[in-house]
């Protein structure tokens, strides 16, 4: 199986990029990124893309696709509104359509999120540029599966991007305790990303409690 990573630098990419890497069935792995990573690997083929909004010299990288992840995003409050949506809808719908064109048949993994609002209404920008994420992809015609973590908690350490994750990190224990819709550590999140694009899905939204499903 051939598979196409993006967002590889980040914490659920990079983790779905070992888990592809060491797996027998994947035998091809293209991580598009945007500058060059510390990973070396003899399936791996790593692309610098400049403009993510633009294939046009790298489509071959698209064909004979088995299965695509797509992880790339911003935090809330990083960036100016338009930019986060140009991340998480314009970046996530191109991508998509490169990948519908070139194969068709492949299965479409996105990390979505929590609350994503198919309506398009919501007055919060995560939930709104989600859901408008969803609905673009869904357009297209390909099998897409949309995950929907609640809290994702770090199993590795990291610097936290602001006060409300080193708050939740600390409160995890206790976030646990609300059941199966609450949280998902990010180890389990990319394993079941992982196991979705090789082998699919009943269901193309899957939210907490539905990742968790596929673990295992």
């Amino acid at each position: 199986m051939k598979v196409i990573v993006t967002g590889s630098t980040g914490m659920i990419g990079g983790l779905i990029l070992d888990l592809c890497l060491d797996a027998e069935q994947v035998t091809e792995v293209v991580s598009l990124v945007r500058k060059e990573g510390i990973r070396t690997h003899p399936k791996l083929t790593e692309v610098i893309i400049s403009d993510f909004e633009d294939y046009t010299n790298y489509e071959a990288y698209f064909t004979n696709v088995h299965a695509g992840f797509f992880c790339i995003g911003v935090y809330t409050g990083q960036v100016a509104t338009t930019m986060f949506k140009t991340i998480t809808v314009d970046y996530a719908m191109v991508f998509a359509r490169e990948l519908q064109k070139h194969s068709p048949d492949a299965n479409l993994c996105l990390l979505s999120g929590a609350g994503a609002d198919r309506t398009e209404k919501s007055r919060t920008a995560f939930a709104r540029f989600k859901g408008m994420a969803e609905n673009r992809i869904s357009d297209l015609g390909i099998r897409l599966y949309a995950f929907r973590p609640a809290y994702i908690y770090p199993v590795e350490k990291r610097k936290e991007p602001n006060l409300m994750y080193r708050v939740s990190r600390r409160l995890y224990p206790i976030i646990k305790l609300f059941g199966e819709n609450a949280s998902i550590t990010s180890i389990q999140l990319a394993k079941a990303m992982f196991r979705v694009g090789l082998y699919g899905a009943d269901s193309g939204i899957l939210e907490n409690k539905e990742i968790l499903n596929h673990i295992e």
